[in-house]
């Protein structure tokens, strides 16, 4: 299945794409382009926000937006059309542009391969040998749609030479910026133009380029109020959708299919306090955002390493438990759409420094509400930081496929005997929760105390990696 149908060989529409794996809808949450404007191939036109994150969807094709077909803070289902293009601006009288948004008109599709095909390529079934009878009028050579797609999967594949390698926020970026891709030199792995080489690019030009000016609010689609409470009112009702609704399902999931155990450490960070302001003044780690939760993580992959049953998962389909000789770190983070839990990727292989940088981007990302679905997905463990918001600690919830979670209360001077004397010293509490399924209280004191005793003494980072 691809993300666009022919109503004609003039006017090409565009359909919501399954942007994760497996979701069944998404939820509109700006336009960037209305009924009138000129669009390129890659161009950003808007973004949605589904179970897993926000997502910027490009056209895959150039032209001139014809139609709009759902407002901002609408719910669409994927496959539904959002969005029509005249592709031959010019050729003939072409219907005025609609004033409101109307119902898309559904069209019979070819009878689909069993089992759910996937709108972007990367997810969901392999792809089958099942045919379809080509369709009339132009189509999307097969390289481009690849790539295209790609692009939406936030993958950067390879494209026609003639276009720069970006993803489609970088695109954005450098349009807002004014900035011609095809003239910036990538740095990026794979010559993918980043957003630092866009600020670069920007930087000598920026006393002369004026500020882009404020889009301006589209004529044709009206976003939704905000739901706001009228002077008096006892209550105000809010939808539960996107990536709260998703979080609210997975938590009930998880707490009533994985039993839960939580056990708790007060422990001497003292030590690590030292060791954070030390690592911020180390050359080696210039440039690195460098912080408690940095040497905890650190902790708990070594702790991992000596205790590897922790890190596993359990299928219910299969009735086996699954050992993960991997590590995809998550790290609970709250965003104005919610809690959101990114993972690093293979964090078991990774030195302090680099551990620290993808720390660094990861939070970063997630502040700025890009966190890609792919970035959530495959998570083996988690660390959850409840000290940030002044918090001692609580008993966290399995982030729903994994074993263990990890919760980091507040660091603060407290009155702790050391070295046989009362003296103040930097403590905090954590807890731990695991799936008392796969493990068991030996296995999840064991983990805790290894966490402890790090902290407690960070030189163990050396002597137990």
């Amino acid at each position: 299945m691809t993300t666009m149908t022919e109503t004609s060989a003039r006017f090409r529409e565009f359909k919501m794409p399954d942007v994760g794996e497996g979701l069944t809808e998404a939820e509109i949450l700006k336009w960037f382009v209305q009924p009138g404007d000129t669009v390129t191939d890659g161009q950003v036109v808007c973004e949605v926000e589904t179970a897993k994150a926000a997502v910027e969807l490009p056209i895959p094709y150039d032209g001139v937006v014809h139609e709009l077909r759902f407002p901002e803070g609408t719910t669409v289902d994927v496959g539904e059309v959002i969005i029509a293009v005249d592709v031959a601006p010019g050729s003939g009288d072409a219907p005025a542009a609609p004033a409101a948004v109307r119902e898309p008109v559904r069209e019979p599709e070819p009878e689909a391969p069993k089992g759910r095909q996937p709108v972007l390529v990367g997810y969901g079934v392999a792809v089958t040998s099942t045919k379809r009878r080509a369709r009339k009028g132009a189509e999307i050579p097969g390289p481009a749609a690849a790539a295209i797609q790609a692009e939406i999967n936030g993958q950067g594949a390879v494209v026609p030479e003639s276009r720069p390698l970006a993803k489609p926020p970088v695109r954005k970026l450098a349009k807002d910026l004014g900035i011609d891709l095809a003239t910036i030199t990538p740095t990026g792995e794979g010559g993918i133009i980043t957003r630092e080489d866009v600020h670069a690019a920007a930087a000598p030009a920026a006393a002369d380029v004026p500020a882009p000016p404020s889009a301006p609010a589209p004529a044709a689609v009206q976003a939704p109020a905000v739901p706001v409470a009228a002077p008096g009112a006892r209550e105000t009702r809010i939808p539960v959708k996107g990536v709260r609704k998703a979080i609210a399902q997975a938590m009930v999931g998880s707490a009533f299919t994985a039993p839960h155990v939580t056990e708790f450490v007060t422990v001497d960070v003292t030590r690590t306090m030292k060791l954070v302001a030390e690592l911020k003044e180390d050359k080696d780690m210039a440039g690195v955002r460098v912080n408690p939760l940095l040497i905890i993580a650190k902790a708990l992959l070594v702790a991992i390493k000596r205790n590897p049953e922790i890190n596993a998962a359990w299928d219910e389909a299969g009735q086996e438990i699954v050992q993960k000789h991997y590590v995809n770190l998550g790290i609970a983070a709250a965003t104005p759409r919610g809690l959101i839990v990114p993972n690093i990727k293979d964090a078991h292989d990774k030195t302090l420094p680099q551990l620290g940088e993808a720390l660094g981007e990861l939070v970063s990302t997630a502040r700025e509400g890009k966190t890609s679905p792919a970035a959530m997905a495959g998570g083996t463990v988690t660390i959850t930081n409840v000290g940030v918001f002044g918090v001692d600690t609580g008993t966290p919830i399995l982030n729903p496929g994994e074993s263990a979670i990890l919760a980091v209360g507040t660091i603060k001077l407290q009155p702790w005997v050391h070295k046989g004397k009362v003296k103040p010293r930097q403590v905090t509490t954590l807890a731990l929760s695991f799936d008392h399924r796969l493990v068991d209280g030996e296995l999840g004191s064991k983990v805790l105390a290894d966490v402890a005793a790090i902290l407690e003494q960070p030189k163990r980072l050396i002597t137990w990696a």
